[in-house]
């Protein structure tokens, strides 16, 4: 039987950076994986790009049943730390928007910087690696496919759900029940909307179009992204962001025209154009096809200017500046980008990741109750919970 002084199950971010870093302070770590290769989730991440931090990240960005348990961790090791070590792997990268940073060339160079920091600190990888069996008595004794493997600590970055066809699996938190962690339901987030039919149908002709919006969760949080239309639904950045707080059965309210007021604009092209068609109107500020499509749906009558009385046009202007969609529900974790809820923080040390009651056991990054918004957030709770971990192991 082998022994190690920590063993970390997960090969993707979290998983690789806690490796590096306590095989770098001298520990002997041993790294399984079920899979064929490592980070393969931050491989096709970004594009293909890797949003592999935000500079803005601040702890207001994350959700959790505990939403101060992240502070420690992100204030310990920023989004500017990993920032560094990113210049120092020469790899090139550029801002995209609101502070999303991403490789210039490739994911893989992400990936590349991990296993070269994992060779620093002479970390032993095991891809194709199923643990079986994990138990505890004077350190942790894990069965494999074909082996058994020892070792003082260990640490759970084995992920979510959400990618199931990445190798995505419900294994970090049957381990945390297992030694009696609570662990929150869980849930797709970072997901597109599926709908409801006949508005699906009426939609799907706007697969592909994409406009600026404003979205509005019932609980009144708001993200100012593109929408984009798809032949399942919505999805787009302002969507991805808002599933996260969309409950199912409620409502989310769209504003179609974020940059104009549109009571005014039709004003002022009245006066101009008075027989104008207002389809032709509302189709300087939207796509014609989403126009074509809102009448369809009799949201936007087939009328001139003219021929609209002032309170018929405040109505049409609340309307779209305030439209609301009942979503159908989400397109699950097989598209989801992250898994909602989790690990209950509340049984971590904040400090360290260490459970509290189970000494020697740690969870980092997406298993833990912890999920940040679009953009690069969820990487930097992977680098920040992962260095956390290694400074107490």
């Amino acid at each position: 039987m082998e022994k190690f002084d920590v063993i970390i199950i997960g090969a993707g971010a979290a998983g690789l950076f806690c490796a590096a870093q306590a095989g770098q302070r001298g520990k002997r770590v041993l790294v399984l994986d079920n899979g064929k290769k490592a980070g393969r989730k931050i491989l096709m991440s970004g594009g293909g790009r890797c949003n592999f931090t935000n500079l803005y990240t601040e702890p207001a960005a994350y959700l959790s049943h505990n939403p101060h348990f992240c502070k420690s961790a992100l204030a310990r090791y920023t989004q500017w730390d990993f920032i560094d070590l990113v210049n120092r792997h020469g790899i090139q990268w550029h801002e995209k928007t609101l502070g999303q940073l991403f490789c210039d060339d490739s994911a893989q160079q992400i990936v590349d910087l991990l296993l070269k920091e994992c060779e620093t600190g002479q970390v032993t990888l095991r891809l194709r690696s199923e643990v079986l069996k994990v138990t505890r008595d004077n350190g942790y004794t894990l069965e494999l496919n074909g082996s058994v493997v020892q070792a003082d600590r260990l640490v759970i970055a084995s992920g979510g759900l959400s990618m199931p066809g990445l190798g995505a699996s419900p294994f970090g938190y049957k381990i945390a029940e297992q030694f009696g962690l609570k662990v929150f339901p869980t849930r797709a987030g970072l997901v597109p909307f599926t709908l409801h039919k006949p508005l699906l149908e009426q939609l799907q002709t706007l697969s592909g179009v994409a406009v600026p919006a404003v979205m509005t969760a019932e609980d009144g949080t708001v993200f100012k992204e593109a929408l984009l239309f798809t032949h399942r639904g919505l999805s787009g950045p302002a969507v991805l962001q808002l599933s996260s707080y969309w409950q199912p059965g409620e409502f989310v309210t769209i504003n179609l025209s974020p940059e104009s007021d549109l009571n005014a604009l039709l004003s002022e092209e009245r006066e101009i154009h008075p027989n104008q068609s207002l389809k032709n109107t509302l189709a300087k500020v939207l796509p014609r096809r989403l126009v074509e499509c809102l009448q369809l749906l009799g949201m936007v009558p087939e009328c001139t200017l003219k021929q609209l009385n002032g309170r018929q046009q405040a109505e049409l202007a609340e309307t779209l500046h305030g439209w609301r969609v009942q979503p159908n529900g989400t397109e699950g974790y097989r598209t989801a980008e992250v898994t909602l809820g989790g690990v209950d923080t509340d049984a971590l040390s904040s400090k360290t990741m260490e459970a509290r009651d189970v000494p020697g056991l740690y969870f980092i990054g997406e298993v833990v109750d912890v999920t940040g918004w679009l953009g690069g957030y969820n990487f930097q709770w992977a680098w920040s919970s992962a260095w956390a971990c290694a400074q107490a192991l």
